[in-house]
């Protein structure tokens, strides 16, 4: 325990997530050690990002005006939605240059022990955009995890029933990974999803 502003930062620093008490005082220490230019840098940022950045109004992507650069592009596919779970599922989607349509963030998972249902997602909002039948495909792109799949059975179930093309992102082993360390579930994933080989 250290004394007044410096506890007051290492307290801060740890509500972040991902950062533990450890991280949170060796940044805390990184902070007082720095240049001062180089700590206004980053309070400038903070705030520039606090007052400028907000959500799309169309899909929930972070953006700095009304809609995201994504939603405002009109090369993109207004035929495809891609579903995801945060803004930085977008990012990680963009960096393949595989999906050239749309997308929607959900803004987190179903997660019942921790109280999170579908009227606490963007669920609503997907529908809405669903409506004026512009949309063929849905791709869900939720993460492969307990709360990923219950969201991704949730949606499929729902949107099913707009006749729509439902289909989920395959997952199974990653490139460069061994056998012998591969859970249960990937494994199964993998022979799921395998293809033929074309001689």
């Amino acid at each position: 325990m250290y004394e007044g502003v410096v506890q007051d930062l290492i307290d801060e620093l740890g509500r972040l997530p991902g950062i533990g008490p450890k991280s949170a005082q060796r940044i805390a220490f990184h902070l007082l050690a720095a240049d001062p230019d180089d700590v206004t840098r980053l309070v400038a940022a903070l705030t520039e990002v606090k007052d400028k950045v907000r959500f799309c109004e169309l899909c929930g992507n972070v953006a700095e005006s009304e809609r995201c650069r994504i939603c405002a592009d009109p090369r993109r596919d207004q035929t495809l939605i891609c579903v995801v779970e945060e803004p930085k599922d977008v990012v990680a989607i963009e960096r393949t240059r595989e999906f050239r349509g749309l997308y929607h963030v959900l803004g987190g998972a179903l997660s019942p022990m921790d109280g999170i249902g579908p009227g606490d997602l963007r669920i609503r909002e997907l529908m809405t955009r669903l409506t004026d039948g512009t949309v063929t495909e849905v791709i869900i792109a939720t993460d492969p995890n307990l709360e990923g799949e219950a969201t991704a059975a949730f949606l499929a179930r729902t949107l099913v029933t707009l006749g729509l093309r439902v289909s989920r992102l395959a997952s199974g082993l990653p490139v460069g990974g061994d056998l012998e360390y591969a859970d249960e579930v990937t494994l199964g994933r993998a022979f799921e999803g395998r293809r033929l080989i074309e001689a």
